[in-house]
């Protein structure tokens, strides 16, 4: 999470509403339409088998459509999957200077590693 932490607060010129987002969502600096994609998350993180009709009307209310949605489903079940990829592999924990410069490069260069 801290490394992911750490380019969403590059990207967004932002460290403090990174950091409470990831302290509190509810009482976080982020607007009200992403609270309710990040609770949305949550639900597809740790109970999706009985994401509803009802989860999906409060994102619509929100402001989301169909095709964030669906990308948010995606991306979340992909850094699940390099989650448990990285973290049965063995690879250790860095340091919160290593997630910094890490985050600042994957800024600047993105995700992918040519």
């Amino acid at each position: 999470m801290k490394s992911h932490a750490a380019v969403a607060a590059e990207l967004l010129g932002d460290h403090a509403l990174v950091q409470s987002v990831m302290t509190d969502l509810e009482t976080s600096l982020l607007d009200e339409k992403h609270k309710a994609l990040f609770r949305f998350v949550d639900k597809v993180n740790h109970d999706s088998p009985r994401i509803t009709e009802a989860d999906m009307a409060s994102l619509y209310a929100a402001g989301w459509d169909d095709d964030a949605i669906y990308f948010t489903i995606t991306v979340c079940a992909l850094f699940n999957f390099y989650n448990r990829w990285i973290d049965a592999s063995g690879v250790h924990a860095l340091s919160d200077e290593a997630h910094r410069q890490g985050g600042k490069r994957t800024a600047a260069n993105g995700y992918s590693r040519d």
